[in-house]
């Protein structure tokens, strides 16, 4: 039942990789553009605590080290023994061969809680860690290209 999940998705963004790269690179800026990341404590160059909010309302921490870090291409991570939930990733900051912006690509892996049910049981509450990466670059897309977020969150709805 102890099956790591992994997910992957790319954006382009018209910005430098430098720019993005030291956005990206201050954890603590991770949850104005992430749904899910409640707050990110940077302990240091390497370590950094993580709060996630999870299905029913609870809460995920985890503490988490840098592995791999190249200035404007690459930060890569794992979390330390005994995280809520184990997990690494990387993000990859690539300029476009065009140099019509940069390429960046977020790939994660976890073992979800419960395995493979764990994780079916998220996607029942909407929480398909897919459709959230997705959702998260797209919002840093429009943070980074226009300085905000556009929401439609508390808005009436329209007729239809």
């Amino acid at each position: 039942m102890n099956q790591r999940i992994k997910v992957e998705k790319t954006v382009t963004i018209n910005k430098p990789a430098e720019e993005l790269y030291r956005f990206w690179h201050n954890f603590e800026n991770l949850p104005s553009f992430t749904k899910h990341i409640k707050d990110v404590k940077v302990y240091n160059d390497k370590q950094s605590h993580w709060i996630t909010s999870a299905p029913l309302g609870k809460s995920v921490e985890w503490d988490a080290n840098i592995v791999e870090d190249r200035e404007n291409e690459l930060i890569s991570w794992t979390s330390v023994e005994g995280a809520d939930i184990a997990n690494s990733g990387s993000v990859h900051f690539t300029p476009t061969l065009n140099d019509r912006g940069t390429e960046v690509k977020v790939v994660t892996e976890y073992n979800p809680p419960g395995g493979a049910i764990g994780d079916a049981i998220a996607k029942l509450f909407g929480e398909s860690p897919e459709q959230q990466l997705g959702d998260d670059l797209q919002r840093f897309k429009m943070l980074m290209e226009t300085g905000e977020i556009a929401t439609t969150e508390g808005q009436p709805k329209g007729k239809g």
